[in-house]
C-alpha cells in the first residue's frame, strides 16, 4: 500500500490499532447446594412431601417433592409389582385390552422444581412439567433483580402458572411470585404415568420406604 509522505499506515495488528474494553459481569451463584435450596424452597412453598435428589428426568434436571400412598404401596408390593420405568412398557398400560390390570400409581407427585442460577434454564427445565401439576423456579435473588428477569421472566412465569423462589446470599429463601393452582392441567397420559412410575423408584431408592413388607 502506498504511503502518503507525512502519514503512517495502520494495518491489522500493529500498535496503532486499540483493542475495545469489554465489561466483566460477575456470574450468578447459587448460595447454597441444590439439595439444601430445594428443601428449603418446599417448605416455602407448603409442598408437604419428600424431596428428592436432583434427577435428569425427559432430559431436565428437576428436584421432585412426592408422597407415598401407602395402600397402593402395599398392594404392590404383595403382588409383587416394582416400580416399572420402561417407557415403552408403561406406554402400553393406556391400551383398552389391559384395562383393570395395570397397577395402581403408587406416589402422589406434589410438585416439581428447578434449582438453577439462571431463570432461562429454570424455565426450560420446569415448563414440560406445568403440565402435570405444580411447578416451580429456585433462583438466586440476584438473578431476580434484573430488568431482564421482571420483563421476559415473570411474565412466561405467570402464563405457565410457575412460582418462583429467591435464595438471598445466606440461602434464605423467600417466594417471589406465587404459582397459579388453578390453571388448566392435562390428565394422565404415557409420559405423565411412566413420570409417576421413576419418582416410586427414587423415593425406593432414597430409603425413604421400604421396598418390602415384614
Amino acid at each position: 500500500m502506498a504511503v502518503t509522505p507525512g502519514h503512517t499506515a495502520i494495518t491489522s495488528g500493529s500498535i496503532g490499532s486499540r483493542s475495545r474494553p469489554t465489561r466483566e459481569v460477575p456470574p450468578l451463584e447459587l448460595p447454597a447446594s441444590v439439595e439444601e435450596l430445594a428443601n428449603e424452597a418446599a417448605a416455602q412453598l407448603g409442598w408437604d412431601g419428600v424431596v428428592l435428589p436432583q434427577q435428569r428426568i425427559l432430559g431436565r434436571k428437576v428436584c421432585v417433592v412426592a408422597r407415598l400412598r401407602t395402600d397402593v404401596h402395599a398392594e404392590r408390593i404383595a403382588t409383587g409389582i416394582g416400580p416399572v420405568t420402561d417407557r415403552a412398557s408403561v406406554a402400553t398400560w393406556s391400551w383398552p385390552e389391559l384395562a383393570g390390570s395395570v397397577p395402581e400409581k403408587a406416589v402422589e407427585i406434589v410438585g416439581v422444581m428447578a434449582v438453577e442460577r439462571h431463570w432461562r434454564t429454570a424455565l426450560a427445565s420446569t415448563v414440560p412439567f406445568s403440565r402435570y401439576g405444580e411447578a416451580a423456579m429456585v433462583l438466586p435473588s440476584s438473578g431476580v433483580m434484573t430488568r431482564d428477569y421482571v420483563d421476559n421472566c415473570l411474565p412466561r412465569a405467570r402464563i405457565y402458572g410457575l412460582a418462583v423462589v429467591s435464595a438471598d446470599q445466606d440461602a434464605i429463601v423467600d417466594l417471589d411470585l406465587g404459582g397459579r393452582t388453578e390453571r388448566m392441567t392435562l390428565g394422565e397420559d404415557a409420559v405423565s404415568r411412566w413420570f409417576n412410575e421413576v419418582v416410586y423408584e427414587q423415593l425406593l431408592a432414597a430409603g425413604e420406604i421400604s421396598a418390602s413388607v415384614d
